[in-house]
């Protein structure tokens, strides 16, 4: 009766994780223990090899044309536009409106008209289904018209690069200098002690010696900002001031986010 227990606790832990990492996961797993079940020889191997097969049949066959017919695609990827890793498409989580894909794309390739060869990166937007669900850590990722992007780097000869310092594109900050203000410390004086929690979402810091390349993430702030669908830009006060991105879309995001010193954030209207 205990082991029973304790695989209901098991399963449903599972269930939970995969919902909210990929949201479409958990209901696979829950077919894989209804079609494969524990009777038959070899049923961890069996359910593993099923669950695989019917997440990416689910993932790239049947949820992309089921979520546009609701009025979410997947990111449109090119020559100019990129996902940072394969964890954001695999997990769903590259779901953005019409609208937010045609700005993506039309920056992306203003962008590179401007520096030929360097990609739009971008990280976590919106999963496929249901307005208000919530991809988390984020707080407002949830209807399919916002999307992280990441900065744009230069290496120790000062030359653009797409390489990008943290293994998952988060937790890696461009920190405020002695003389800047300090809205992390300021946020987290107040009890936000949220705000540098990416810190952990990092994975591993790779390519360590990059640097932001002020020039080229400003030029990408700039090639995003010009399109009349844009409502909001986040990215931390410092470096607002210091790339000088004065347009009024671009704002402070509130300490009940977290820090926006290692991605910018914008949504469509």
């Amino acid at each position: 009766m205990f082991l029973k227990f304790l695989k209901i606790i098991l399963h449903t832990g599972v269930t939970v994780l995969l919902t909210v990492i990929t949201q479409i996961g958990g209901l696979v797993y829950l077919l894989t223990l209804l079609f494969i079940k524990q009777n038959v020889t070899h049923f961890r191997l069996k359910r593993t090899a099923f669950f695989i097969l019917l997440y990416c049949s689910a993932t790239y066959l049947i949820v992309p044309p089921l979520a546009s017919y609701l009025g979410r695609e997947p990111i449109k990827e090119s020559e100019v536009l990129k996902a940072h890793a394969l964890f954001y498409t695999l997990a769903n989580r590259n779901y953005v409106t019409p609208e937010l894909n045609d700005v993506l794309n039309k920056s992306a390739k203003d962008f590179q008209q401007k520096y030929p060869g360097i990609e739009l990166v971008y990280l976590d937007a919106s999963f496929p289904f249901i307005d208000g669900f919530p991809l988390l850590p984020h707080l407002s990722h949830n209807d399919g018209k916002k999307v992280d992007i990441s900065f744009i780097y230069q290496d120790n000869f000062g030359n653009m690069t797409n390489l990008k310092p943290a293994l998952s594109g988060y937790g890696v900050y461009e920190a405020p200098t002695v003389s800047e203000y300090n809205q992390p410390d300021v946020c987290e004086k107040k009890g936000y002690w949220q705000y540098d929690f990416t810190k952990y979402a990092s994975l591993s810091t790779i390519n360590q010696e990059l640097k932001i390349s002020e020039v080229g993430t400003k030029a990408l702030s700039l090639c995003i900002l010009k399109n009349p669908a844009v409502s909001k830009m986040f990215i931390e006060p410092h470096l607002k001031k210091r790339m000088q991105l004065y347009d009024t879309k671009v704002r402070f995001h509130g300490c009940q986010a977290v820090r926006h010193d290692d991605h910018i954030h914008f949504q469509v209207k």
